[in-house]
């Protein structure tokens, strides 16, 4: 009956998808949403990772640009201004020899420059100056030096400012002899740069070291408020250290999850209390049946009409339950191959051939009851309409799975989120069973949702129902 609207739903749907295509196709994403898109997923998810990241990435950014524009103009400016005072101090001892008589030793001139200048000199024989050495990578020294000897003696020259050496020697060629000097680096090069760029970085460990503690401080309310809600979602008792702290912000969030968390528990007991007593009413009432029939008398009409009021009676304790939801359980420590082998024994007396298999961590952190009872409703189910059922469990990383396979007549895909309403009842299927009051798997599914997961079923590769639970392990 129904066919031809979801067809039309389904064509509508492909419809809309194909426009959304071509929308897309026609207007493809810029270079920076794809730029958005590939940084989004590099970066880290945790809140944590992203405020360092925060701290360290201008901290980084300010530095360089400290380092690479202002240090830089500054450590070539004072390097180019003490290279050019070396090179004066050069050039005037090479006037001074072209200039004036010298002794044969040239003891004088020797003596003016390393008591006047901080200059040792040599004057040696006429020959050929050595083979340029190979320049450094990054050397301002030897590039500002060079370019101010070349502009101020114009003489053929070789330097050496290559190693870690506190030396500078400079070889000039003049007319009929070669002025060898040895400078100290000082006196050309701004080494004291170094040490103001490793107090900047020292600063700035020091500096990101105490945001980092500072951040932690901020970041662990957020943390425990995030714990603490994960664990009420999952039907856990709040953890007892759990206190509003922090910014003002996180206070205020964990003030409201408390007040929610307590307004939830009322209106739960509420309920509870509320359907404890019509259960109590309820329960008179069927008593007072029960007293007037057995005073009229038995009869085959006065039989089906028990038969009535004990079902009744099932009805309402099932309801009953499934109300309270188990909500009043502590969350223990079990282990899910006890459970599950019992569970599966339990299936092997009603008949059918049950088979287990359990991978991963053995034990699990459930609310007992409601988890076990959450297992013997699916696979009562699946025994009670089929003679092979499979139950395959595994607790691998964050999640328990439980599969629940059976080879029975299974249940219409349209109709698996319709069974898991109270008091439903298929007309034709697995639920056609006279004992059944339609609240099992409304129960299974409130059970499991209120451990943080879900149920959902599919076909099974067995040819019947497949039952999937997944909890939060």
């Amino acid at each position: 009956m129904n066919a031809a609207p979801e067809e039309a739903n389904r064509a509508t749907d492909m419809t809309s998808m194909d426009s959304i295509r071509r929308e897309y196709e026609r207007y493809p994403p810029n270079g920076f949403r794809r730029f958005t898109r590939w940084f989004t997923k590099r970066i880290p998810t945790r809140l944590y990772a992203r405020a360092l990241l925060i701290i360290i990435i201008p901290m980084v950014l300010l530095q360089s640009v400290i380092a690479f524009v202002f240090m830089e103009r500054h450590w070539q400016t004072v390097t180019q201004r003490l290279s050019m005072a070396v090179t004066r101090d050069i050039a005037a001892i090479i006037d001074v020899l072209e200039t004036f008589p010298q002794d044969a030793a040239y003891d004088d001139i020797i003596r003016i420059a390393r008591e006047r200048l901080e200059l040792n000199i040599a004057i040696e024989p006429p020959g050929d100056l050595p083979a340029p050495r190979p320049k450094p990578f990054f050397s301002i020294l030897d590039q500002i030096l060079s370019e101010e000897i070349t502009r101020q003696i114009r003489l053929p020259f070789w330097i050496d400012t290559v190693g870690n050496s506190n030396i500078v020697e400079i070889r000039i060629k003049l007319e009929d002899k070669i002025l060898r000097v040895f400078a100290k680096r000082s006196q050309a090069y701004a080494s004291n740069t170094h040490i103001f760029l490793l107090w900047m970085v020292g600063t700035s460990l020091v500096l990101l070291v105490i945001a980092i503690l500072f951040l932690r401080g901020q970041i662990r309310p957020i943390l425990k408020l995030t714990q603490a809600a994960e664990s009420f979602g999952k039907g856990q008792r709040m953890p007892d250290d759990f206190r509003p702290r922090g910014a003002d912000e996180v206070r205020r969030a964990g003030i409201a999850f408390i007040k929610m968390r307590e307004r939830i528990e009322r209106q739960l007991e509420q309920r509870t209390a509320m359907l404890s007593g019509v259960s109590h009413d309820l329960r008179t009432i069927l008593t007072r049946f029960r007293l007037q029939l057995a005073l009229v008398g038995d009869g085959p009409e006065m039989d089906d009409l028990n038969k009535d009021i004990d079902d009744m009676q099932s009805m309402l304790d099932s309801y009953l339950s499934f109300a309270r939801g188990e909500a009043e359980e502590d969350v223990g420590a079990v282990s899910l191959t006890s459970v599950v082998e019992k569970i599966a024994a339990d299936g092997r007396l009603r008949g059918a051939t049950v088979t287990v298999s359990v991978e991963g961590d053995d034990e699990i952190n459930v609310r007992p009851n409601a988890f076990t009872r959450l297992l013997t409703n699916l696979v009562a189910n699946a025994c009670r309409h089929a003679d092979e059922v499979a139950i395959a469990a595994s607790n691998r990383g964050r999640w328990l799975t439980i599969a629940i396979d059976d080879d029975g007549p299974g249940i219409p895909a349209d109709a698996r989120e319709d069974v898991f309403r109270p008091f439903y009842r298929l007309d034709a299927a697995r639920n056609q069973d006279e004992t059944g009051t339609g609240l099992g798997l409304a129960i299974v599914r409130d059970i499991a949702r209120s451990h943080g997961g879900d149920v959902t079923l599919s076909d099974s590769a067995m040819g019947g129902l497949r039952a999937v639970v997944r909890l939060p392990a």
